[in-house]
């Protein structure tokens, strides 16, 4: 069972435009920020080359670190985990040769896909907003979509796509315990002060919500 508050703000990596040293040094900042778990997503990156950086990564991050789609990866560099998307190996699969404490986490954006969170620690749901991080997100899929998707799935879920301060807290509202970033971190020029606005969102009622 994993800790809901490892996925409070997962940062999710975005290039390696300043060597691994330089991503290293942006993922160390998210996490004096607020973030509370790293995700390493570097599409072009060959495997060799990732399981290097994942490596370095889990030698200097005091958060649990998510490898992006590759469980093998995540394995050989001693990961905390991995995150599945929907044409990835299944994690129910995966489940029978990693270890016991091994995080899985999988992308869910719409009832065919729910089937695939057998197996999983988590679902990310999304995308929830408007995102141009990802070019094959699809449409958003809105906050009561997401609280109907995370209540049937019932597992605990992030929330992921068009995330920023202005509407972290609605993603929580509508039953996140947690949300997802490449923009909001790793796409401004200081990490630590978009982790600092994302947290803070999270931890905030919403004005909606306060006049209660």
């Amino acid at each position: 069972m994993i800790d809901p508050d490892i996925l409070r703000v997962v940062a999710i990596t975005d290039n390696i435009r300043d060597g691994q040293a330089g991503l290293t040094a942006r993922a160390l900042a998210a996490i004096s920020g607020g973030a509370t778990c790293v995700q390493l997503r570097l599409k072009d990156v060959q495997p060799r080359d990732l399981i290097e950086i994942a490596r370095e990564m889990v030698r200097v991050l005091p958060v649990p670190l998510i490898v992006n789609d590759r469980a093998d990866v995540a394995i050989a560099a001693g990961a905390s985990g991995v995150h599945l998307g929907a044409d990835d190996v299944p994690a129910v699969t995966i489940r029978t040769i990693v270890p016991q404490q091994f995080i899985i986490g999988v992308s869910v954006g719409s009832d065919d896909e729910i089937a695939g969170a057998s197996g999983a620690d988590y679902v990310g749901i999304g995308p929830l907003f408007a995102t141009v991080s990802k070019d094959d997100a699809g449409n958003p899929i809105g906050t009561a979509e997401f609280a109907r998707l995370a209540a049937r799935i019932g597992l605990p879920a992030v929330a992921i796509g068009g995330i920023s301060a202005a509407n972290a807290r609605l993603a929580m509202d509508a039953g996140a315990c947690g949300i997802a970033s490449i923009a909001a971190i790793f796409g401004i020029s200081d990490p630590a002060a978009g982790a600092t606005a994302l947290r803070s969102a999270t931890e905030t009622s919403h004005p909606a919500r306060a006049s209660h």
